[in-house]
């Protein structure tokens, strides 16, 4: 009798053992560089650009081959965090580079308003411990001259190294825009900067650029040992880990770099891109050759620093249990990079400046492999609910959990919607991309391109007059979402919906 009694208390502490294992969630690691082209990787084709070490982790990770961001940091960074289309946010660009009038745009928020909440507030009442790191830019410097909406005028922005906006910044009123305002547990470096060079006067020009220390950024405090920011922001993730590994964490790993200024990271690793024969596929290394080898040194450096995170992981038995999500903001910036394969860059609505480079890794949870399922920036607000087993969450979501995409079961693939509503690089446009076929139209006149990215990744062949009858499906879709969503137009627009 004993001997069953004993077997019994086995079995149920098996099935306990099993079932907490089962509801254990997992950490969250997502890491966002800022600029980094699509095929500024070796993982995604470069030759000239270095990542062996991204390279290595994305043969262990699902890689996808079709990742899309919004053109321009704003409304990828509000579409990230909030799972919503940028009509609802009202951020369609970066509002200091928007062009033209308020007939013909609608010009953007720098705020994302209080009314939309962010994924670390869902994963904060699940028990997660998180931490911002980086790059924030959902903030504007006034965001109490934001309420007159729509603007008659893009906004603006202080002078480089003025700092007297940063009072009201320290305000509770204010502080409800950053990080710790939006669930997250810590902050650094986040505030309203879309670049790191803003705390020097000389900007762009500084000998520093806000990555060689002192950053001067008032949401980083000084260390002794600062030298690079991207190693602090690495120094300062692996630091919450260590002081939050008991329980389930969520880090928002937002480097600054690879965006311009370009600062060479150190001289020797600059000579040598400098010497460095050009890609003659992706034409890398081929024009301005001191700037794209300084931007060849700043990704390098952020490849080291992945593979500090995973290190670190390593070492603590935690990758089993953490999930890594590596990505970029939006294609590259046309000044720092390029590419052959591509059209466009950072700013335009054609592939340079939507597709970037992402994988997933999980180790034995994610088998490796390549995905060429699209997804865009709005899928991981839902994917980290479904990770955190939030059940209950009733806010509006314009994104799909790829949960399944991971776990290799089905997945019903849809089409994606882009809504620009302002001119930046492109007059104001909507777009859908679904199955090979990407339509774009144009929001003033109506005029409509349609490409085939299947066999013309490069855009180079308009076939809205050969294939007109899937021109004709694809607009009405576009028009659909747009009317179905009260989607906004702008005052001199043609369109009726």
């Amino acid at each position: 009798m004993g001997n069953i009694k004993k077997a019994i208390a086995v079995v149920l502490c098996c099935w306990m053992l099993s079932s907490c294992e089962k509801e254990k969630k997992p950490n969250i690691i997502f890491i966002m560089a800022d600029d980094l082209g699509w095929q500024d990787v070796g993982f995604m084709g470069s030759n000239w650009f270095e990542t062996p070490n991204l390279d290595q982790l994305a043969g262990e990770s699902l890689v996808f081959s079709n990742a899309y961001m919004y053109p321009t940091c704003s409304p990828s960074r509000a579409a990230l965090l909030t799972g919503k289309q940028s009509f609802r946010t009202g951020i369609y660009n970066v509002p200091v580079l928007e062009k033209g009038d308020n007939q013909n745009n609608i010009f953007s928020r720098w705020t994302v308003g209080l009314e939309h909440t962010m994924y670390a507030e869902p994963l904060k009442n699940a028990g997660y411990r998180s931490i911002h790191l980086g790059k924030w830019h959902v903030v504007g410097p006034n965001p109490e001259e934001e309420t007159d909406y729509p603007f008659q005028n893009p906004l603006k922005q202080p002078a480089n190294g003025n700092l007297d906006w940063l009072a009201d910044h320290l305000s509770i009123d204010i502080q409800k825009y950053y990080p710790l305002g939006k669930g997250f547990h810590e902050n650094v470096g986040g505030t309203w900067w879309g670049d790191p060079a803003r705390g020097y006067t000389e900007g762009y020009k500084s000998e520093s650029g806000g990555y060689k220390a002192p950053f001067k950024n008032p949401f980083i405090g000084d260390k002794e040992d600062d030298e690079w920011l991207t190693d602090r922001l690495t120094d300062d993730a692996i630091d919450f880990i260590e002081r939050n590994k008991q329980q389930p964490f969520l880090v928002n790993l937002h480097y600054y770099a690879p965006h311009r200024p370009t600062v060479p990271r150190d001289k020797d690793s600059f000579q040598k891109f400098m010497g460095k024969a050009a890609d003659s596929i992706t034409g890398q290394g081929e024009n301005n050759r001191e700037e794209i080898a300084g931007y060849a040194t700043m990704i390098a450096s952020i490849d080291e620093n992945v593979k500090r995170i995973f290190d670190y992981l390593d070492q603590e038995g935690l990758r089993e249990n953490t999930i890594v999500i590596f990505t970029s903001d939006n294609g590259f910036n046309g000044l720092q990079s390029g590419t052959n394969i591509l059209r466009g860059a950072k700013g335009t609505i054609y592939e340079g400046g939507l597709r970037v480079p992402a994988f997933v890794n999980w180790k034995g949870h994610v088998a490796p492999g390549v995905s060429e399922t699209p997804i865009c920036g709005m899928d991981y607000f839902p994917t980290f609910l479904e990770l955190a087993q939030v059940k209950d969450y009733d806010g509006k979501l314009d994104g799909k959990s790829l949960l399944p995409l991971f776990k290799n079961n089905a997945f019903k693939e849809r089409a994606l919607f882009w809504h620009v509503a302002s001119t930046y690089k492109n007059p104001p446009c909507s777009i859908i991309r679904k199955d090979q076929w990407k339509l774009i139209q144009y929001l003033n006149d109506g005029k409509v391109e349609l490409y085939n990215l299947e066999k013309d990744l490069k855009e180079a062949h308009n076939l809205v007059e050969y294939n007109s009858e899937i021109a004709s499906q694809l607009l009405n879709e576009l028009i659909t979402w747009r009317k179905n969503n009260k989607v906004p137009l702008p005052q001199a627009s043609v369109l009726p919906f």
